[in-house]
């Protein structure tokens, strides 16, 4: 836990000094992309006082840690507005409190990451083990072939051509139009397509690595041990070589998994899915630094949190990892 602690503080580093002392570097002030390139010196000194821009870098960090933990107080002359915890600052665009934002779009990108990878780990991880299971044969072909298909093609690509397809002309599946309070069930039509057309990427990966994966398993001694034990097929596929083979899909699992919360940026934008992602474009596009920082930074949380979660999970997986 110390370490996940010290990971996220090196990174809220590299990320601020990123956003925030690069552009001093290069002869830009972040608080002209906040009231624009035309404004007069006085408002733009204004801004940098409110926004603390006129403070050293490292004090800047400082009271953006402290932002982060119990909010951060903006003045402006005699206004005083406590930003809420964590503070990731105001919107350049909207002036809005960045963390609220963040609120109304991470569930989005949860609930397209949940649907998707209960898509992909269960039909990946099955064809992999499948192909293996049946190698050489025309299953296994077809199988693979469409795995390299699904790693090959661009998700934008996949995505319209599901929409064009299911979706326009088949009229299967509705658009991700109506939220899960307002209309669950119209929600869970709308988010159908989208679910497909990322799990359909990520499987073809974990289909290919559980295959290979899977191949190398079947071939240990341990294995051929089981087998002239008397143990059944299904006993020595699903309790032993199961649990070798998951090892490796767990650790890239983590890290898809904490991408994945972070945003998937082409799936939402192809569906329009006003996600993480989706607002990352839109604010790398406007220059909105706040915005940009927080995303980077929740986004850096997921990642971490989730390769936490898979170190832990070893332990239950595989008991060789006990012993060690």
């Amino acid at each position: 836990m110390f370490a996940v602690i010290v990971m996220l503080l090196v990174i809220s580093l590299v990320t601020f000094g990123i956003f925030f002392l690069f552009p001093k570097m290069i002869g830009t002030d972040p608080a002209l992309y906040f009231v624009g390139k035309q404004s007069d010196p006085a408002a733009i000194e204004g801004i940098r006082q409110k926004m603390g821009l006129d403070d050293p870098i490292l004090v800047q960090f400082g009271k953006f840690i402290v932002g982060l933990v119990a909010g951060r107080t903006y003045a402006n002359g005699s206004d005083v507005t406590q930003c809420a915890a964590p503070c990731f600052g105001y919107s350049f665009k909207t002036e809005q409190e960045v963390w609220p934002l963040l609120l109304d779009w991470l569930p989005v990108t949860l609930s397209l990451a949940a649907g998707a990878v209960v898509l992909w780990v269960i039909g990946g991880v099955a064809t992999g083990v499948v192909s293996a299971l049946k190698r050489g044969t025309a299953l296994d072909r077809s199988a693979m072939g469409i795995a390299l298909a699904g790693v090959s093609l661009p998700i934008y690509f996949t995505g319209m051509l599901f929409i064009a397809l299911f979706s326009d002309q088949l009229g299967w599946f509705g658009r991700p139009e109506a939220s899960f309070a307002d209309d669950p069930g119209k929600w869970f039509n709308g988010m159908i397509l989208p679910w497909i057309s990322l799990a359909f990427l990520y499987a073809a990966m974990y289909a290919r690595l559980t295959r290979a994966t899977m191949l190398e398993v079947l071939n240990e001694d341990y294995i051929r041990t089981a087998r002239a034990k008397g143990l059944t097929e299904p006993v020595v596929i699903g309790k032993h070589a199961m649990r070798s083979t998951m090892t490796p899909i767990l650790t890239v699992l983590g890290l898809d998994l904490g991408a994945l919360m972070g945003g998937a940026v082409l799936t939402e934008y192809t569906f329009s899915l006003h996600g993480l992602g989706y607002s990352a474009v839109r604010a790398i596009s406007e220059h909105d630094l706040p915005v940009i920082l927080g995303i980077t930074l929740i986004s850096a949380f997921f990642v971490v949190a989730a390769n936490l979660i898979v170190d832990l999970m070893y332990a239950v997986i595989d008991p060789r990892v006990r012993l060690s």
